[in-house]
């Protein structure tokens, strides 16, 4: 049988930070000594009060189908997280959960996009989002930021970056892969730009309880224009250790959106796991606060020993990232082919990092703290000895 595929799948390229954490696990299991730094989840287990919310979900038999877009209970919980957190305010028919973060974000993008409507991506960005873009039929428009401007957009970029085919501006704070995070003063101007327009803003706050500098400020809440125009990214992966329980949301002011989005995650998926929803309510709730601010407060540390340690190598620098668990180091001066660079530095001292080619922005890579300070060590006294050699 000869197969046909559509150019929708054919077209994706696989995650790059999925293939290189995949390809290091593998070298593992083959023997080799392998310090990988590639994955975008933290070490740290799922706290124990959401463990004991799965449990008794569990044993009160509460594994039947639920309605699409959540639990009232969880649908509930998120409203309530968005005005204490954040300042926003959202219904509970204005949130949909979804199977992770990154779910919701495939969900807006089926719902929005048509033929070559244009989304603007601020570079270097989260390697999904360009290619959800695509798969939906849309335009990627990146705009190229700078290390000397923090990895932010300039309110004279995003204007030149317009146009009538605009549909989309995609905001990530604090960012992956660069731990940026966007201050109100920033969010008010983009406000003010997009005032008058129909552009939505697609805030994507999924790392916005790992903050070490300034405050945190969820787009929506800048305005009421902004609460109008933005749809809301978040889910409890990163803040809370869940990365494998798969729970993500998104919030629209847009009712009708909502239910479209409804609809389409009825057909395709019909409810997230019904244990999750359980479980995530105490992620939401404040019983895991302690948690979160443990991990925080260690990802703090890790961050500032990482930074120091590495701007100490020659030829190697980074900035100091505000908040998330990655740093974006630049390796030009050794090598400005990001993903040579890091195919060398895996097969020659077994240090597995992401290629920042993979991100839209080459002469970096990105090092993920989200693991043990021995091992942090270790990584960087192997890069600095590959570093030596080149």
């Amino acid at each position: 049988m000869q197969a046909h595929y559509t150019n929708r799948v054919t077209n994706l390229s696989e995650s790059i930070t999925l293939a290189i954490s995949s390809l290091a696990r593998e070298l593992k299991a083959q023997g080799k000594d392998i310090l990988s730094f590639s994955a975008g989840e933290p070490d740290f287990d799922t706290p124990q009060v959401i463990k004991d919310a799965a449990i008794l979900a569990i044993q009160e038999g509460f594994t039947k189908y639920t309605a699409t877009a959540g639990i009232p209970e969880l649908l509930n919980a998120i409203s309530q997280k968005l005005q204490r957190d954040n300042n926003l305010s959202y219904s509970t028919k204005e949130i949909i959960v979804s199977s992770g973060a990154k779910h919701s974000l495939f969900n807006v993008f089926q719902a929005l996009i048509q033929q070559d409507d244009e989304v603007i991506i601020p570079s270097p960005y989260w390697v999904t989002y360009p290619e959800l873009v695509t798969f939906s039929n849309g335009k990627n428009i990146f705009i190229q930021t700078s290390e000397e401007n923090h990895f932010k957009i300039t309110k004279e970029q995003l204007k030149a970056a317009i146009t009538p085919k605009t549909k989309i501006l995609i905001l990530t704070s604090p960012s992956n892969p660069t731990g940026m995070v966007y201050s109100r003063k920033e969010l008010e101007e983009i406000a003010e730009i997009l005032k008058g327009t129909n552009i939505w803003v697609l805030s994507d706050e999924i790392y916005e309880k790992l903050i070490y500098e300034g405050t945190f400020i969820s787009t929506g809440s800048i305005s009421q224009d902004m609460l109008e125009r933005t749809i809301t990214i978040n889910g409890l992966s990163k803040a809370v250790a869940m990365t494998g329980w798969r729970m993500g949301y998104l919030a629209s002011k847009d009712q009708k959106l909502c239910k479209l989005i409804n609809n389409l995650q009825g057909q395709a998926l019909s409810n997230i796991n019904s244990i999750t929803q359980k479980a995530a309510i105490a992620g939401l709730n404040g019983s895991a606060d302690k948690d979160i601010e443990n991990m925080r407060v260690a990802f703090k540390q890790r961050r500032d020993f990482a930074c120091e340690k590495l701007n100490a190598i020659p030829g190697l620098s980074v900035s100091k990232p505000d908040g998330a668990f990655y740093l974006f180091i630049n390796c030009s001066a050794i090598n400005k082919d990001s993903m040579q660079f890091c195919k060398d530095l895996l097969e020659q001292v077994g240090v597995a990092v992401v290629p920042g080619v993979g991100f839209g922005m080459d002469g970096y890579f990105r090092f993920s703290f989200a693991t043990d300070l021995k091992s942090i060590e270790e990584g960087i006294q192997r890069i600095s000895n590959f570093v030596a050699k080149q």
